[in-house]
């Protein structure tokens, strides 16, 4: 194999002809020299692992390319072999072409036969595990629903060996809000979305008492129901603490490690069974966008959703503000136009509400890798 070519796949990544960038595939040190792209670049200064490099030179203002599509602008002239990110790129504002269904991809060849072993819920939905979760119903009551999950640890759980664990389902609102309003209504289908999952299969709700975000609300207006296992019938309701009803948080702490106890039986009376793999349901979420996503995990998990869907299954993209300056793309494989404009104006969306508080869509980086001027964040 040619030296060059070596040094292409173990220097840098060259992703499309269309691209005058280059992505880093190690950190790399100024002075070093690629051949790449067609020619040779020599490296203005350090570059580290999954940042980019310029291959061409690019003008002030002209556009960045990146996968042989527009990820931003240049802020100041950029020669070959230097170090592109935001120091001298910005996201900018360009045209895109947002018509909908024009490269709608054929269906993919039927995989037929395949199973994997879960749990049967009422209601038809099949899980992977079979958790316990206390859920707290506002901020308030969040530390007590840790604690109360914290007491459940591997020991305490060897007699119940169909329960995965037990799970503290917190977060930092549920009072001082509008009641019915629009962060309620979010809320409460968001809890009840953790409740209903597949994958847990018994819960308790933890509040304080006096917050807006009511368990009796919660219940109601999502009709919670425990959710069993292997086609069971459904239980009338789950069990509910209030701490100011209980008497504090020591006491809600203990009622709540008691009520787990009696619950635990129940959820561990469950077995795994044969399951078609059309019934997969899965999510993507982002853990953080850093310079490699693009070429490493993200087409993993595109390769893995085709495989899914052939099987019958369901992928969801389940982050919108990670399309943000790519929609273009995905618009033109919508299934129908009726879809794509559905995406469109959910982007719309987030572009109004972003701009309420002053904020930016493409600041999302992996803030564990962050370091002065080296953050490997950039499209």
């Amino acid at each position: 194999m040619p030296a060059a070519t070596v040094r292409q796949l173990t220097d840098a990544v060259y992703l499309s002809p269309d691209d005058n960038i280059c992505v880093a595939a190690r950190n790399l040190a100024a002075g070093e020299k690629l051949a790449i792209a067609g020619t040779s670049i020599q490296l203005a200064q350090p570059v580290r692992l999954g940042h980019k490099i310029a291959v061409r030179q690019v003008a002030k203002g002209a556009f960045v390319r990146k996968y042989g599509q527009i990820i931003g602008q240049a802020t100041e002239a950029i020669e070959p072999g230097q170090w592109v990110h935001s120091h001298n790129l910005i996201n900018g504002e360009f045209a895109r072409d947002h018509a909908s269904s024009t490269a709608v991809p054929p269906p993919p060849a039927p995989i037929v036969g395949r199973t994997f072993q879960g749990y049967k819920r009422p209601g038809g939905k099949a899980g992977t595990r079979n958790y316990i979760a206390v859920i707290s119903t506002v901020n308030c009551s969040a530390t007590v629903s840790r604690y109360i999950a914290q007491r459940f640890d591997r020991a305490s759980l060897r007699d119940f060996p169909n329960v995965d664990g037990v799970i503290a389902v917190k977060h930092g609102g549920g009072c001082g809000i509008q009641y019915q309003g629009l962060q309620h209504e979010i809320l409460n289908r968001t809890l009840a979305g953790m409740a209903k999952h597949p994958n847990i299969g018994g819960y308790l709700l933890v509040g304080l008492g006096c917050e807006q975000a009511t368990s009796g609300y919660l219940m109601q207006s999502q009709n919670l129901l425990q959710i069993g296992g292997n086609g069971a019938t459904r239980p009338v309701g789950p069990p509910v603490l209030s701490m100011q009803d209980q008497g504090g948080t020591t006491r809600t702490i203990e009622e709540g490690v008691r009520l787990l106890s009696e619950l635990l039986p129940r959820v561990n009376d469950v077995r795994r069974e044969s399951i078609p793999a059309s019934e997969i349901l899965l999510g993507t979420n982002c853990g953080g966008s850093d310079g490699s996503s693009g070429v490493t995990c993200n087409p993993a998990l595109g390769i893995a959703s085709d495989m899914l869907v052939a099987h019958g299954a369901t992928t969801i993209l389940a982050e919108t503000p990670e399309i943000y300056g790519g929609e273009h793309l995905l618009l033109r494989r919508a299934r129908s136009q009726a879809v794509g404009q559905k995406l469109l104006k959910q982007i719309r969306w987030w572009e109004e509400y972003v701009a309420k508080f002053g904020g930016a869509i493409d600041n999302n980086r992996s803030e564990e890798h962050t370091s002065e001027l080296q953050s490997p964040y950039v499209i």
